[in-house]
């Protein structure tokens, strides 16, 4: 009896080991693999509202020729056409236009004529209805000059983009029948309201009439003569002015009308000019 109580005890002393090594293996099991799996998985990506749906790699940033060939695709705005109410700004060519406003006048268009004809340039008049009737014979002698006629309101409204589409078609039909009773037939493919006041209602109106309507994107305000600067030193801003802002592909605006400033200055620029750029009659 004492025997089996003996054995019996070290048989339950052997369980009770075996258990405890047991229980220690499992427990070390579970540390280690509690410990490793955030290094070993990947955590799920989240779908909040702060993280981007689409992959990565769906969004490539774009090379020069996936640019090209996406733009190759899409209707190509009209060159020049980013001036005021849809008027044109540039030339839309690397070409230069010279663009006069406001006349014919009796003093200064003649002389402006000569100088543009002695440096073979052509440029183009946006002239007045009521200057175009008082004068034909300059009207017939710019035409005959190879010069761009553009038409530039019956007397100068700077108002007129703003008025009703009779009204505006009323002024420009009797501006462009005051030129053409000068040169019967005259093409007249332009227009610029004064100021530079275009609408969309101004423009639309013109392009009903065959006339493009034309902005600038060089202006050296030479009708604006201070009133204590002597000739010489406006004259001297108006140089240095279309000097240093004259681009390819710019419309220079100036005034023939009552600006004698302005035609002496011009006998400097068109040389200066014609070197750097090629000077043009818009077509």
């Amino acid at each position: 009896m004492r025997l089996s109580h003996t054995r019996k005890a070290l048989l339950i002393s052997v369980a009770l080991i075996m258990a405890g090594l047991l229980g220690q293996a499992a427990a070390a099991e579970t540390s280690h693999t509690e410990t490793a799996s955030p290094a070993a998985s990947s955590p799920a990506p989240s779908v909040g509202p702060t993280s981007s749906p689409i992959p990565r790699t769906a969004t490539p940033k774009p090379s020069r020729t996936s640019k090209r060939t996406e733009s190759a695709g899409l209707p190509k705005r009209p060159r020049g056409r980013t001036g005021p109410g849809g008027s044109r700004l540039t030339t839309g060519t690397k070409g230069v236009a010279l663009t006069f406003d406001d006349g014919p006048d009796p003093a200064n268009t003649p002389a402006l004529l000569k100088m543009l004809a002695k440096q073979h340039v052509k440029a183009t008049f946006c002239v007045v209805g009521t200057n175009a009737k008082r004068h034909p014979d300059l009207i017939r002698k710019i035409v005959a000059g190879g010069h761009t006629l553009c038409n530039h309101t019956w007397n100068h409204d700077l108002k007129l983009g703003k008025k009703k589409p009779a009204a505006i078609r009323a002024d420009m039909e009797r501006t462009n029948a005051a030129i053409r009773a000068a040169v019967p037939g005259a093409r007249i493919g332009y227009f610029r309201s004064p100021g530079g006041n275009f609408t969309p209602q101004v423009v639309k109106v013109a392009r009903e009439l065959g006339m493009t309507s034309i902005y600038w994107k060089v202006d050296p305000r030479d009708w604006d003569h201070g009133k204590h600067e002597s000739d010489g030193a406006h004259t001297s801003h108006l140089i240095s002015f279309v000097k240093k802002h004259t681009r390819p592909g710019a419309i220079v605006l100036s005034h023939d009308y009552a600006q004698p400033d302005t035609i002496r200055a011009y006998r400097t620029l068109l040389p200066w000019l014609r070197k750097r750029f090629t000077l043009i009659a818009l077509p």
